[in-house]
């Protein structure tokens, strides 16, 4: 499977239930998170980017204090791919508050 496809409609609601807390905005997967202070939001956001690395893909994300907003979207088929959903996988993945 081409994980840089962008998926359909149907496709995305499908896999859509298998992860915790995600949403559809646009063309991309959100995921809201919040965090008892900014230490712990920004750790967070360390072991995202440790992972997103590995992967050769990487969130466009939000952080004001304890809060982060995370975006996930395949730029180079406009919209959201396989690649997004495993990266939102192993989010989901990181033990959280």
């Amino acid at each position: 499977m081409n994980k840089d496809r962008k998926l359909s409609a149907s496709e995305i609601s499908e896999r859509l239930g298998a992860l915790d807390g995600w949403t559809v905005d646009g063309d991309r997967l959100h995921r809201s998170l919040t965090f008892p202070d900014f230490a712990s939001a920004f750790g967070f956001m360390t072991t995202v980017a440790l992972i997103a690395e590995q992967l050769g893909h990487h969130p466009d994300w939000h952080n004001v204090y304890n809060r982060v907003d995370v975006y996930l979207t395949t730029h180079d088929c406009g919209g959201i791919s396989e690649r997004d959903f495993e990266l939102a996988a192993r989010i989901d993945q990181i033990p959280t508050p």
